[in-house]
C-alpha cells in the first residue's frame, strides 16, 4: 500500500526490500518492529540485573561482611562495578531512545540499542560469574569454588552466546527455506539509514 512496484530498472523499492528480507516492510516499520523486540528482551534482562544489583549492596550491610578476606572484599568491590556497568548498559537503550523521540533517528536508535543491549549481556555474564566466585569462595574456602565457577561460566557461554550462533551457522545465515539468498536481513541490527535498501 503506497509502495510502487519495481520498474524493471531500479531494484531498491521498498517492496523490492521487503521481498528480499522476507517482509514487506519500509526501513521505519522495521525499525518499529525490532525496536518493540529488543524492549521485550531488555525487560527480562533488566529484571535479572535489577534483582541480582539489590543482593550486591546488600551484602554490605551483613554482619558477616567484615570477617571477609582482602581477597574476597576486593572480588566484591569487582563484582559491584560489573554490576553497575550492566545495569548502566541495559538501562542504557531506554535513555537513548527518549532522548532521540521525534528526531526521526529510529533505525539509528535500534543500532545502538541493539548494541548496548549486547554489551549489556557480556557485562552481565561477567557479574554472574564474580558474583558466583565471591559466593562459593566464602561457602566452601576451597579451590573447588574455581571450577564451579569455571563450569558455569562455560554453561551461561552455551546457552547465552554457542547456541544462537550454532543455529545460525546451522541455518547457513540465510532465512529458512529461502537457500541461496544470502545473509539473512529480517533481524539485522546493523541496519542503518541508507542500508538495507537495493
Amino acid at each position: 500500500m503506497g509502495r510502487t512496484p519495481a520498474d524493471g530498472k531500479g531494484r531498491g523499492t521498498a517492496a523490492e526490500a521487503g521481498r528480499r528480507s522476507g517482509r514487506e516492510e519500509t526501513e521505519e516499520e522495521r525499525a518499529d518492529r525490532k525496536w518493540s523486540d529488543l524492549l521485550q528482551e531488555l525487560r527480562v534482562a533488566q529484571t535479572g540485573v535489577q534483582i541480582l544489583f539489590g543482593f550486591l549492596l546488600a551484602v554490605v550491610f551483613q554482619p558477616r561482611f567484615a570477617d571477609l578476606s582482602t581477597t574476597d572484599r576486593n572480588i566484591y568491590v569487582v563484582t559491584v562495578m560489573l554490576g553497575s556497568a550492566t545495569a548502566a548498559a541495559l538501562i542504557g537503550p531506554v535513555s537513548y531512545h527518549r532522548l532521540l523521540t521525534g528526531k526521526r533517528m529510529k533505525p539509528q536508535t535500534v543500532t545502538w540499542a541493539s548494541g548496548l543491549t549486547k554489551l549489556g549481556l557480556a557485562l552481565l555474564f561477567c557479574t554472574m560469574c564474580s558474583t558466583l566466585l565471591l559466593i562459593l569462595r566464602v561457602a566452601l574456602h576451597n579451590v573447588v569454588a574455581l571450577w564451579l565457577v569455571g563450569a558455569m561460566a562455560l554453561w551461561f557461554l552455551v546457552c547465552w552466546f554457542v547456541f544462537p550462533l550454532w543455529a545460525l551457522a546451522g541455518n547457513g545465515g540465510t532465512p529458512a527455506g529461502r537457500p541461496g539468498q544470502g545473509p539473512a536481513t529480517d533481524d539485522d541490527e546493523g541496519t542503518g539509514p541508507g542500508q538495507g535498501r537495493g
